[in-house]
C-alpha cells in the first residue's frame, strides 16, 4: 500500500524496489491529505503510514524495514551487495537516510511534478545537500564501479536515495559531475519513469507541499 507518488517519498522506495527487480504485487493507493487518510491507513498499519507491504500473514511497514524484508525474501534480487564492506557501507548510508537529514525533508518535501528552483534553502538544508552529496561520491568511488548506481547494480541504497534524487530535480540543486551522473542513472530506470508518469496524472494536490 502506497501514498500519492507525487509526494510519497517513503512510498516510492519500497515500490522503486518491487518493480526495478520485476518481483509481482498488487498496488493499493491511500490518497494522503484527505479527511479518512490516517481512519484507511491505520486499519493496515499501526504506525498509521504508508507504506505497508503485506505479505501472506505477515504486515511490513517503514521502508526500510520493507526494503531488508524483501532482501531476505528474495535473495536472488541481490538487494544488498555481496562484499561485506560493501554491504556494511549500504547499510550505513540507507540507515542514515533513513533516520536523518530533518531539513532536507521540512523545506524540500518531495513534489515530482513541480518546479521550485532556489526555493527550500533553510538553515541546514545546504548541509544535508553536502553530506548526501558526499555519500554519493563515497559509494561511488569505493563499490560503484561495477555500474551506474551507488553499488553498481541497483541495491536497497539506490531505493533509499531515489526520493533525494527527485527532490534535487524539483529544486535545482547543484550536482558535481559524480553526483549528476548518478540522478541521472536513477531518472532514466524504466521503474522511476513508470512513477512519474503516474504522478504527473495523479488528480490530488496536497497545498502544504506547494510552494
Amino acid at each position: 500500500m502506497i501514498g500519492n507518488k507525487n509526494y510519497s517519498s517513503w512510498s516510492l522506495r519500497a515500490w522503486l524496489a518491487l518493480r526495478q527487480v520485476g518481483i509481482d504485487f498488487e498496488e493499493i493507493q491511500i490518497p494522503l491529505g484527505q479527511p479518512d487518510s490516517l481512519e484507511v491507513k491505520l486499519r493496515h498499519s499501526p504506525a498509521g503510514k504508508v507504506p505497508v507491504l503485506i505479505d501472506g500473514d505477515t504486515r511490513v511497514w517503514e521502508s526500510l524495514a520493507i526494503l531488508d524484508h524483501l532482501a531476505e525474501r528474495f535473495p536472488a534480487a541481490a538487494f544488498w551487495p555481496a562484499d561485506r564492506d560493501a554491504r556494511a557501507l549500504a547499510r550505513s548510508v540507507s540507515a542514515e537516510m533513513h533516520a536523518g537529514f530533518d531539513p532536507l525533508r521540512s523545506h524540500m518535501f518531495m513534489n515530482c511534478r513541480s518546479r521550485f528552483p532556489g526555493k527550500g534553502r533553510e538553515p541546514g538544508v545546504m548541509e544535508d545537500v553536502e553530506r548526501i552529496r558526499e555519500i554519493w561520491r563515497d559509494c561511488r568511488a569505493r563499490h560503484g564501479r561495477g555500474g551506474e548506481l551507488l553499488f553498481g547494480d541497483f541495491t536497497i541504497p539506490d531505493a533509499m536515495f531515489a526520493p533525494v534524487v527527485l527532490r534535487f530535480e524539483t529544486y535545482a540543486v547543484e550536482l558535481d559531475a559524480t553526483c549528476r551522473a548518478y540522478a541521472d542513472a536513477i531518472l532514466r530506470l524504466p521503474a522511476m519513469a513508470e512513477w512519474l508518469e503516474a504522478a504527473e496524472h495523479e488528480p490530488w494536490t496536497i497545498p502544504q507541499y506547494e510552494y
